[in-house]
């Protein structure tokens, strides 16, 4: 997923396993943001990915600029949760786990 000469920055969604809880986070490096929501000895036990078993990747987009990523991250977050179920219909029909298409 990364581009050669470029910055790279993603706003994703995650999900649990029954895709009842939504966390929308931003990071520059997806593939190594997954792994730390997925495994728990090098997660914050307090976080609330952890609390609430959101490991499932349903949602991204890329960026080049950190400052575009941010606002977008603020305002998914900032979105009620059909607005966030539409995005995420849009771009993932089945909210198909899309963690393993990272790489």
């Amino acid at each position: 997923m990364k581009t050669l000469g470029t910055h790279n920055y993603y706003v994703y969604i995650l999900t649990n396993k029954i895709k009842t809880v939504l966390y929308t986070g931003v990071t520059n490096d997806l593939e190594k943001r997954l792994y730390w929501h997925q495994n728990p000895e090098a997660t914050d036990k307090r976080s609330f990915t952890f609390k609430y078993k959101c490991f499932f990747l349903v949602y991204f987009e890329h960026f080049t600029e950190i400052d575009l990523a941010i606002s977008r991250e603020k305002q998914i977050k900032g979105w009620i949760r059909s607005k966030k179920d539409n995005l995420i219909n849009k771009f993932n029909p089945t909210w198909r786990f899309l963690n393993d298409e990272i790489k």
